[in-house]
């Protein structure tokens, strides 16, 4: 069973758990499916805008995709959930991602 397949069944038992949709978004991704992965990092962040690390990978797969305004918008909001929990790590990878798509 390939990794999708497994993450999709782990998935059929816990439906709204943040990290698998995460993990199976990133497949998603390596396997050339950015809508569907689009999809589940954007299912992620609006049931759990406190899934930090959801901006940054949302936000890197617009960039790659040509929708430049969604992905300063999703850096954004990325930021300032970051700041909103703390995360000052996570704040400073999506501000330097940000100012490298925007300099």
């Amino acid at each position: 069973m390939d990794r999708i397949e497994k993450l999709k069944e782990m998935l059929d038992a816990s439906p709204e758990d943040s990290f698998l949709q995460h993990a199976l978004a990133l497949e998603y991704i390596k396997a050339g499916d950015d809508h569907t992965a689009r999809t589940l990092f954007e299912t992620v962040l609006h049931r759990d805008p406190d899934y930090i690390g959801s901006y940054y990978h949302l936000a890197k797969l617009l960039v790659q995709t040509g929708d430049i305004p969604s992905a300063i918008e999703w850096f954004n909001r990325g930021m300032a959930a970051a700041k909103r929990t703390g995360d000052q790590h996570a704040y400073n990878e999506l501000q330097v991602a940000y100012e490298d798509l925007i300099f």
